[in-house]
């Protein structure tokens, strides 16, 4: 889930819990926002923490490469 979702989420719960007030038969659209809310947050909350741990570290600089040219020559 990004984070975008996880925003989406949120959004769409607050406004099914603040902005409708619409009587559906069977579904009350408060706990459903809240639903939404709650899952949006959580997602936004575990997302973030493993976006933390992905942070790249730079590499440390690399030390010359040394080649060694090793010639075995064979006189006769």
């Amino acid at each position: 889930m990004g984070m975008a979702l996880t925003i989406v989420l949120i959004a769409v719960g607050a406004i099914l819990t603040f902005a409708v007030s619409l009587d559906i038969s069977g579904v009350n659209l408060d706990v459903v926002g809240l639903i939404l809310m709650a899952v949006g947050f959580i997602g936004l909350a575990s997302y973030v923490s493993i976006f933390k741990r992905r942070r790249v570290q730079p590499p440390s600089p690399a030390a010359p490469v040394v080649e060694e040219n090793h010639r075995h020559q064979w006189y006769t």
